[in-house]
């Protein structure tokens, strides 16, 4: 039986490859994102990627712009201009991209008459997560204050309210994670609980984008860095195997001109 015409390969023709397959979305993208209020600049035309697995620090003076960054990375405020997705979707994007999303800010935020499992229960029943008591023992016990679960908020130190709050935004598994001056507050065996965590989830896939001044714990979790200024990021790059006290004259350059 002969073979239609269609289905026919010439001996200098290569037989049909099969699709490549489709790239899921960057974790986070912006694309000339740019935010103001009235008048004053916050941020102005940032562009960068940020891919599950990865962590970009960025460093910066008060007023660079970084916090509002995050602000709308969290869909808490829209941009102005351009571009900017969670993993695909749209921001500000509505319950769908909040779900993505993990922020951790110095400011604890928590219901102070509400004990601190409650505290981060309340917020996996938010998100539907299975199980939510049991969802937020766990986080609890990831940032080492289990033992506090049930002592109101009101109760516990400084330090440990930020534990509570990192607990809560961690606990419905983000697939991002934005943080603001998240070690503030933190004592020895808070800062390493936290580094300790958000290392386990860069294993698990997440992308974390950190701010922060103190360029040694950024350098330490950092797969990509950038400085900004004025609005702008003035470096973008990745980390390598860079030393700190050559990221100090880096960022000093960067941001003094």
């Amino acid at each position: 039986m002969n073979r239609p015409a269609s289905e026919l390969v010439s001996p200098t023709q290569s037989p049909a490859q099969p699709p490549s397959p489709i790239e899921p979305p960057a974790a986070v993208e912006t694309v000339a994102l740019s935010r103001t209020f009235g008048r004053r600049v916050a941020i102005r035309e940032v562009t960068f990627t940020v891919q599950s697995g990865e962590c970009l620090a960025v460093f910066g003076p008060n007023g660079a712009g970084k916090t509002t960054l995050l602000r709308v990375l969290a869909g808490l405020i829209r941009p102005t201009r351009g571009r900017a997705r969670i993993s695909g979707v749209e921001l500000p994007g509505g319950p769908t991209a909040r779900a993505l999303v993990g922020l951790i800010s110095h400011q604890s935020m928590l219901y102070a008459a509400l004990t601190a499992v409650e505290n981060v229960e309340f917020t996996a029943k938010l998100y539907a997560v299975r199980s939510p008591r049991e969802a937020a023992m766990q986080a609890l016990d990831r940032m080492r204050i289990a033992d506090r679960a049930d002592s109101p908020v009101r109760s516990l130190s400084r330090g440990m309210q930020q534990r509570v709050s990192i607990a809560r935004a961690m606990v419905h598994a983000p697939q991002v994670v934005l943080l603001d001056e998240p070690y503030t507050g933190l004592d020895e065996a808070g800062a390493a609980a936290l580094t300790d965590a958000l290392h386990l989830l860069k294993r698990e896939g997440a992308a974390l984008i950190l701010v922060t001044h103190h360029l040694g714990e950024g350098l330490a979790l950092a797969t990509h860095t950038a400085i900004m200024r004025d609005g702008q990021f003035v470096e973008l790059a990745e980390r390598g195997d860079i030393a700190l006290d050559t990221y100090r004259d880096v960022y000093r350059q960067a941001v003094l001109g």
